[in-house]
């Protein structure tokens, strides 16, 4: 009973780092309790431990998804629980008895297994674990080296710290590696902020982000379409008083379909023209006999010709993966066929920048390539309606902090029901779309910011994931040296 509670407590630690309040300050030590839990266990019993934390844990941190599908929501969190259970796999397995070894391979397992999680069957990258730490500026800054897996690493490394420390298994040169390496993040980490103030000089864009505050129940219903462009012109219009030259609506804010609702359609593209200015909005589009979930960029002439179509979709809110092999997956899908997109596209006007749309802002690999193919910031436009209130925007919102501070660039972002806003490229929060009561998720309105250019690329743009490949290849070290000294 007491392993139980123990994997139970970690869990719920682990949870409550990525809950709307944010207490990122558990994640160093969330992990003591499962290390205490798994001593001296079996490798059946190890893998259950860990398995039952992680089954705890994704019940805790996804459970807004039950909104969208019970059924769904009960396997996802199944799935996900095994990359916990492989954990303790490896903890049990390969623990040499050396401190040093356990130092690093055990941060270093975990970050794979993240990875892998982000990747597989299309990926899942929600709450990796350094995403819990994305108000602790001064801690994050090193990601534009090593993306969010280095904060991870960092967390479990302290974890696998204090819980040497409480078993009396260390050694002062494991407390001094662990103590140098968190000092030279914080070091680096203070640095780049000064490096990167909130007041810069150079070239700037003035962009407005718009937050609809739609009900889902809403968007799709053929008598709520003049409500919702009556809601967005409004608060386009009062926006546009801030004279900026990009506005931004959030996904799928358009109550219709390019190329099928051409009414709709007239009147967001006179908006445009009315306005003199320039209107980015997401909308679903028809082309050539598909549906796709895009962008389209409107020009202050009031023509739309420049569309973004997303590109990684969401398995089975957007199409279903093997329907074809599995039919009856066909019943867990929650919207429908779109089709992905092929394109990474970069809008030009009013200056070179991408478009990041629901949750492909979670996967560091797409941000990376649109700021390789030369744009100069980065904007997502999502709706999490979806899932109520409750701590899944701020979940998401997490990801778009990170994403600025890897690529070393601003990010505007636009969330139908919040949260809207700017980061700046040391992941600093600039302004969010907010009520008098300081409430972010489930209000409508617009904030304004000026959106500068960066001078250069980031280590992490120019060369993407290679320290997830020093993880993998020090784990193989490792497995090899113990293997080697078990045959002998």
């Amino acid at each position: 009973m007491s392993v139980v509670i123990l994997s139970v407590l970690s869990a719920f630690l682990l949870s409550l780092t990525f809950s709307s309040h944010n207490f990122g300050i558990f994640a160093w030590v969330a992990f003591l309790p499962l290390f205490i839990a798994l001593e001296k266990k079996s490798l059946l019993l190890s893998f259950a431990i860990s398995y039952l934390c992680g089954v705890v844990f994704w019940s805790f941190t996804i459970y807004w998804l039950v909104h969208v599908t019970l059924l769904g929501t009960i396997i996802l969190v199944l799935y996900l629980a095994l990359y916990f259970g492989f954990f303790g796999f490896f903890l049990l397995t390969f623990n040499t008895q050396r401190p040093t070894f356990n130092l690093f391979f055990i941060p270093s397992a975990w970050v794979l297994l993240e990875y892998l999680r982000s990747y597989l069957f299309t990926g899942f990258p929600w709450a990796i674990l350094g995403l819990s730490q994305y108000r602790n500026l001064p801690l994050i800054q090193f990601v534009d080296i090593t993306g969010a897996w280095g904060v991870s690493f960092l967390i479990v490394l302290i974890n696998v710290v204090f819980y040497l420390c409480l078993r009396r298994k260390l050694s002062a040169r494991v407390v001094l590696s662990g103590v140098i390496i968190l000092v030279a993040c914080l070091i680096y980490g203070f640095y780049n902020l000064a490096r990167h103030p909130v007041n810069h000089a150079g070239n700037k864009v003035k962009v407005s982000v718009i937050q609809g505050n739609i009900p889902q129940d809403l968007k799709w219903d053929p008598k709520a379409v003049n409500f919702i462009l009556d809601s967005y012109s409004g608060l386009t219009s009062a926006s546009a008083k801030d004279s900026p030259e990009l506005i931004i609506w959030p996904e799928a804010s358009v109550p219709g379909i390019l190329g099928e609702d051409e009414l709709i359609f007239e009147q967001v593209f006179s908006l445009a023209h009315t306005l003199d200015t320039d209107l980015l909005v997401g909308t679903v589009t028809h082309s050539r006999g598909s549906y796709y979930n895009s962008a389209l960029f409107i020009e202050r002439s009031g023509k739309g010709n420049e569309i973004y179509n997303k590109l990684h979709l969401v398995p089975f809110g957007e199409y279903v993966p093997l329907k074809k092999t599995f039919p009856f997956l066909q019943a867990f899908a929650v919207i429908g066929d779109i089709a992905p997109g092929r394109e990474f596209t970069i809008f030009t006007k009013p200056a070179n920048f991408s478009v990041l749309i629901c949750f492909e802002d979670l996967f560091p690999e797409l941000s990376r390539q649109f700021i390789r193919k030369g744009a100069k910031f980065l904007v997502n436009i999502t709706n999490d309606a979806w899932y109520k209130e409750g701590s899944a925007p701020y979940q998401h919102f997490s990801a778009s902090v990170f994403r600025a501070v890897e690529n070393r660039v601003y990010l505007a972002r636009a969330a139908n029901t919040g949260i809207s806003g700017f980061i700046d490229p040391a992941g600093r929060i600039l302004q969010v779309v907010q009520n008098a009561n300081h409430k972010k998720i489930f209000v409508n309105g617009f904030v304004t910011q000026d959106i500068y250019f960066p001078s250069g690329k980031s280590f992490y743009s120019s060369f993407g994931d290679l320290f997830v490949l020093f993880c993998l290849l020090f784990d193989i070290c490792v497995i090899i040296f113990v293997l080697t000294k078990r045959i002998r």
